[in-house]
Formats: C-alpha cells, structure tokens, sequence
C-alpha cells in the first residue's frame, strides 16, 4: 500500500507507481472468485467490530464528532453495509439471463456484470471511514482493484491499512493515496476506469472537467439545500423531533441535512416554539464518552461559512431564536440556531451551509410547500411530515430529489437496499443498493447460437423476395397479435429461412 505523508502531494512518479500496481493488482484480482473476495469482507467486518472503540476513537480525534455520531453513522453504518453486500451482492452481480425475442428464436441472451478494472474513490471529510470504506469494499466485491484518496482534511492516516490488513487479498487490491487537489489531478492523469467522487458541486466540477478530456466516467455525490415539508396534519412531537436531528446530525456537516425547515401556517408558530425550547436543551460537546448531542465542527473554512451564513441572515433581517456563534467554551463549536423572518436573497437560502442552522419558514398550501422546496439548484434528498396519506404520495412524488423520508430524516441512507444520490447541481450517480453496486460494474450483453451450418435470413444476399418477406415480417411482428401473429411469423419465418439458403442469381 502507498502511504505517503498527509501533510505533502504524492509526487508524480509516487502516483504512477500507485497507479502501476493497482493495474497488476486488478489483473490478478479477476482470477478471483466472488467467494474469494467475500472472505475478505468477513474478514474485515471481524475486525471493525472486535475494533469499533479503537475506530470511534480516530474518527472523532479528526472529526470532532460526538461519540454516538462516531460509533452509529461511521462503524455501525459500514458493518451494515458489508452485511448487506455480503447476502445481496451474489444475486446482483450474477450472470443475467434475459428473454429473447421471437424474431430470434431459438437463441439464448445473457448480461455479465464485469470488472471496470482501476477505480478511483476520492471521498470526503464529513463521513470519512463510512463513505471511504464502502465505496472501496463494493469495488472489490466487484473485482476491482482501487485507488483511494481520502480526504486531507480528515485522511485517518493508517487506519484504513490496519483494517484491510485483516484481508490480505483486499489490502493487495487497494492503495491509499494521501494529498490534497495536486494528488487528484494527478490520480485522474492516470486515467481509471472510473471515479467516484464525493464532496462539493466546486469541486466535482474540476473533477468532471478534467475526466471529460479523458472520456473517464465520474460518479458525483455532491451537495445538498434539502427541505423539509411539515403539514398541519403532522404529529408535531415526532415531526420537531425529527427535523432537529435530521438538520443537526453530525453537527449538520452531511449531504443530506435538512437546511430549509418548511412548515405550514397553521402549525408554524407553535413548531417554532417547540424547535427552539428542545434545541436549548440539546447537550454540546466532544471528546465526550458517549452523552453529548452535538459535537464539533471539523475544518476551520467550514465553520467561516456557518458563521458568514448567519451574520448575512441577521444583517437582512431575520430573527434569531437559539445560538448564533460559537459556543464560549470551545472555539470549535457552533451552537444549534434557529432562524425565522427568511427571505431568498439570504446566503443560507442559496448556499449549502453544512453546519447547524435551522432555518423555519412558512407556507400555505400543498402547491406552494413544492414549489418552495423545489427551487433550489440542489436536489439531494427531502423530507416530508403528515398524517395525509394521500397528500404524503403526492408532494414525494413532485419533489425533485434523489431521496424522500416521509414522516422521518435521512431515513434512506439507512436501507443499503436504497441507492443514494442527487439531481441537478448535488451530482449524478448511485451508491449503495444494487444500482449503487452495478456501478463497478460493465455490463456485457451475449446472445448464443447454435454451431449449425444455418445461415441467417439477415445476412447476404439482399434480394426483392427477401425485402419483400421482411416487409411481410415487418407488418406481423408489429401489427398483428394472438394466433393470427403466430401462424404469419411460422409462415414468413420458414419462407425466409428457405431464401437465406439459395444463392443469388
């Protein structure tokens, strides 16, 4: 494995050397059974959880997570996600059989998902073992072999090699690459077979741009603006409750926080209230043993976003219920805000705050609820809250995201049978579910025929009589049906075949 240090770019001839040998080690790997590869992740599932304390414990020194976030959306995320691989991924990756059309009758069609070869992850510092570790470990389930740069801001440095040193066969498939943006670019120079990148829409930009010139196809989980729609139908304790954790999470640093809190006029004033009086009550901390709510904010750029949001809010207007700095007693920590009295022309309206704000706003009707929540250039997920079953379908319908919760938060990322991913500016691509894992794959399309002598009606010579029957084919395949469609394909087919037989002339 490359492990360079985490303070400088991997060199140029360091990245080729990394790049070098994940080819040879992608070659071999394709000798492999799924069985084989399998082992591994038992293997390694073994140890995240004899190691699970000793993992919580690197994770929030470089996150400043509380320990619950740590242990839950890092270490219980990724074991679940090897479970589910482990009894899913068989049938998924399974050589296809599908129907053949009666115009070729007699011929067998398949699918094989296949191998892309060298991917490369590059994942971010928000959830850094969890979305490192299962985009690597569905690749090599696949049989590829991986470049993984892990984010600078987070990088665990030696973590994920401690982990895969309990599975030889995947710790000879993977190469950590440590650096920053110079390591990227020189990681997609060596022109993968595919990227898969999370982060932010600035940077997925670069990404896409750069593999563009390449023709390297690039999955992009980018960010999100997500909404949630409460209705006066609403149970407005599991509905307060909810949407305070689903935008406080991980002290709101995710993809799919809930960063616009739509609620209707009749029950606003009173959720308002509610959110406020449970956020003062919320426990700030980190480095804790497990009895903290929200902990630390982990880079220092991401925290001069928070608190730009929030003075640009103050300074147009809005009312400030709870928080809106940092906590006294750690320069670290972002107290919860909530804010009301929010107009459009707010940074936190348009940007992607990834931090924990609040922002409550009201509506009126069903129509306007959409319409709010879909005006945004991001579309990761949502959330929607109601007891109108009906109503419920609807709005999840319209809304234009890659995920819905209904009456919960962020519910989505916890099914691995669910893909993940966005539209519009939060990126392209699934991870996780069988589409998610389809995406290490090719698929390649066979169809068998029999070694005869036969020779195809579609081959040459091209005669009149010949156009003349496929015409004739043509208007039965298309235009008939039931016993009439039979008996012309059975006449047509056997004159055609008696015409592939004669020479021309």
């Amino acid at each position: 494995m490359t492990t360079p240090s985490t303070t400088t770019e991997m060199s140029a001839a360091a990245v080729a050397e990394a790049a070098a040998q994940a080819r040879a080690a992608a070659d071999k790997l394709a000798h492999t059974t799924l069985a084989e590869r399998f082992a591994a992740v038992k293997a390694i599932s073994a140890y995240v959880l004899e190691h699970k304390e000793d993992i919580a414990d690197a994770v929030c020194r470089e996150t400043r997570k509380t320990r619950t976030d740590a242990l839950v959306s890092e270490v219980m995320g990724v074991l679940d996600n090897f479970e589910w691989l482990l009894h899913r991924a068989p049938k998924i990756l399974a050589d296809q059989k599908v129907p053949t059309p009666i115009a070729l009758l007699g011929k067998k069609s398949r699918i094989y998902h296949q191998p892309l070869g060298v991917v490369l992850v590059i994942s971010p510092w928000n959830y850094p073992l969890h979305i490192g570790i299962t985009s690597i470990v569905a690749a090599f389930v696949c049989g590829n072999a991986v470049l993984f740069k892990p984010s600078e801001v987070t990088p665990l440095q030696g973590l994920f090699e401690r982990i895969f040193a309990a599975a030889p066969l995947l710790a000879q498939s993977v190469f950590v690459c440590y650096g920053g943006g110079e390591t990227a670019q020189r990681l997609i120079d060596t022109q993968p077979a595919k990227i898969f990148f999370t982060g932010s829409a600035r940077t997925g930009k670069r990404i896409l741009a750069q593999a563009a010139e390449k023709l390297i196809p690039v999955d992009l989980e980018l960010g999100g603006k997500d909404a949630a729609i409460v209705f006066d139908s609403a149970d407005l304790d599991r509905a307060v409750a909810g949407v305070m954790w689903g935008a406080l999470t991980n002290a709101g640093q995710s993809c799919s926080s809930l960063e616009r809190i739509y609620v209707q006029a009749g029950v606003y004033d009173e959720f308002v209230r509610r959110l406020s009086a449970a956020v003062n009550g919320l426990v700030l901390n980190y480095g804790d043993s497990g009895d903290a709510d929200i902990g630390g904010i982990t880079a220092a750029f991401q925290m001069n976003i928070i608190r730009r949001h929030v003075a640009d809010a103050r300074a147009k207007g809005a009312t400030q219920h709870t928080g809106g700095d940092v906590l006294a007693a750690s320069e670290h920590i972002f107290q919860p805000t909530v804010l009301t009295n929010l107009h459009e022309n707010m940074l936190l309206m348009q940007e992607e705050t990834f931090g924990p704000l609040l922002p409550v706003l009201k509506f009126d009707t069903e129509e306007e609820a959409v319409a709010l929540a879909n005006h945004s250039e991001f579309g990761l997920a949502a959330s929607v809250w109601g007891g109108d079953k009906a109503q419920l379908e609807r709005v999840t319908r319209r809304l234009v995201c890659g995920a819905v919760s209904v009456n919960n938060a962020m519910i989505t990322e916890g099914n691995p049978n669910l893909p993940f991913g966005g539209t519009k500016a939060s990126g392209h691509g699934r991870q996780k579910g069988a589409e998610g894992l389809l995406g290490y794959t090719r698929s390649k399309a066979v169809l068998y025929d029999g070694n005869s002598g036969k020779i195809e009606a579609n081959w040459y010579p091209y005669t009149q009589k010949k156009y003349h029957l496929f015409a004739n084919l043509i208007d039965t395949l298309f235009g008939k049906s039931g016993i009439a469609r039979l008996l012309g394909l059975i006449k047509t087919g056997t004159a055609l075949e008696g015409e592939a037989k004669k020479p021309r002339g």
